[in-house]
């Protein structure tokens, strides 16, 4: 069994694409329901955030399971293969795991060291396994993922400026607004959504000394219990409110930041229309649009006044950027973890084979020692003891340097191969009880795909 991973990301596609491929948490089990129906599929984990969109899944055969994800994501987003593939990447085995890993490090997001992906790694994990979509395969990947991206952020400097998409957001806010005529600081904000992209985004303004705040959600006690939740810890007054008050609260904003999982805007011109006829003050409105669909109808950025900000317009903000040293060091550690990761599943590969070859010994050496108890009826127990005892350790001795070297060799690249050789060198069959000692077992067992990445 291997690891495919069918993606699109930022780097490889644009918002628009993104939009459209994006999967809410309410349709993800449906998803990976759909994926697991493939017989070429035996386990799925799809992770979905502000700007990627990947599904890592554990299949027997890499085209007939990539087959089975561009149908499912097809049916999804209403777009053809041919259209999803020019803006897709697509890794398997070792090259799935290891993108996995830079992923979880911060090395692959927007903003280069930002530490939300490891959350919204874990949410994934955690949906697939309670889900019961997760197998041994990728519960221990995502563990092993998740441990490399804490132990980045612990040992390198790449988080060290507390960057992510809502800072740097909020920074090229503050920019705007402050090199407009009637511009100036962040004093009044609102956030639409009380999810944790919503959390954090209120904390940064709470942070950023914003002193009018208001979290704005279509289930107001949502929207209550994290303005509490945030006036508690930052000792300010944040407000929780509905949908239906957000043309009003907009109206005293200079900045709303919009993080929602809908279908469709949430903030359309006419609302953005209304505000700004309301407004008192005559400064500049910025809105931070960090959803995924997008939740502003981009019209809205063409009215007097109003500028937004969306992940399009992040890429390649010198903000976004980890220092090299730093990014260096990170690297070195995911290439150092993926090494003693694919050793271990090497070697976990190999042990099954290994024991079916001790057993395939062992079940040998009673057979012979029923034959000798047949020819040789008088034979006392203490000598037919010492007898078996010898021929246990002759086996054993033979046995050894063999089993010792191929879990050795097995760490190595391609050294499957060498499993591989046992199967079929003592007609061995791992995981199959009755085939250990069978000498007419057929073919090499499951042995899985090859690693060639696709």
């Amino acid at each position: 069994m291997s690891v495919l991973l069918f993606g699109v990301s930022h780097r490889s596609a644009p918002v628009e694409v993104l939009e459209r491929l994006a999967v809410s948490d309410h349709d993800r089990p449906k998803l990976v329901d759909e994926l697991l129906s493939s017989r070429a599929i035996s386990e799925a984990m799809l992770v979905s955030t502000c700007n990627r969109v990947e599904i890592y899944a554990v299949v027997d055969a890499f085209h007939p399971a990539l087959e089975a994800v561009g149908a499912v994501l097809g049916d999804h987003s209403g777009m053809t293969v041919n259209e999803m593939t020019r803006h897709a990447y697509v890794r398997y085995s070792e090259a799935a795991v290891e993108h996995l890993f830079t992923v979880a490090a911060g090395l692959d997001s927007l903003v280069v060291g930002e530490q939300q992906i490891l959350g919204q790694i874990r949410n994934a994990y955690l949906d697939a396994d309670s889900n019961q979509s997760a197998g041994r395969v990728l519960h221990e990947l995502a563990q092993q993922a998740l441990r490399v991206g804490k132990r980045v952020h612990t040992e390198t400097g790449i988080d060290r400026a507390g960057a992510s998409v809502v800072s740097v957001a909020l920074h090229r806010a503050q920019a705007l607004l402050a090199r407009e005529p009637r511009g100036g600081a962040m004093r009044s904000a609102v956030v639409v959504g009380a999810g944790a992209m919503g959390g954090l985004a209120t904390a940064q303004l709470a942070r950023e000394g914003v002193d009018d705040l208001v979290v704005v959600n279509r289930t107001v006690a949502n929207a209550q219990h994290l303005a509490g939740n945030v006036a508690a810890t930052h000792g300010i007054t944040v407000r929780g409110v509905g949908l239906d008050d957000l043309p009003a609260v907009m109206a005293s904003a200079d900045v709303v930041v919009t993080c929602t999982g809908s279908v469709g805007s949430v903030v359309g011109v006419g609302e953005v229309h209304s505000a700004l006829a309301a407004r008192t003050a005559a400064g500049p409105l910025v809105i931070c649009d960090l959803g995924l669909p997008r939740n502003v109808d981009p019209a809205a950025g063409r009215l007097p006044g109003v500028h937004v900000v969306d992940i399009e317009g992040l890429r390649g903000d010198s903000e976004t950027q980890a220092a090299e040293n730093d990014t260096s060091a990170a690297r070195s550690i995911v290439a150092a973890e993926l090494a003693d990761y694919l050793t271990h599943q090497r070697q976990a590969e190999v042990t099954p084979t290994v024991a079916a070859l001790r057993q395939r010994a062992a079940d040998v050496v009673e057979a012979e020692i029923l034959r000798l108890d047949a020819r040789l009826p008088g034979l006392d127990d203490p000598m037919r003891d010492e007898v078996a005892k010898t021929v246990r350790r002759v086996v054993d001795k033979l046995l050894h340097a063999p089993t010792v070297r191929v879990k050795q060799l097995a760490s190595t690249p391609n050294g499957d191969h060498y499993a591989e050789a046992l199967r079929e060198l003592f007609e061995l069959k791992p995981g199959a009880a009755e085939s250990v000692s069978a000498p007419e077992a057929t073919g090499l067992g499951d042995s899985g795909p090859g690693r060639t990445e696709k």
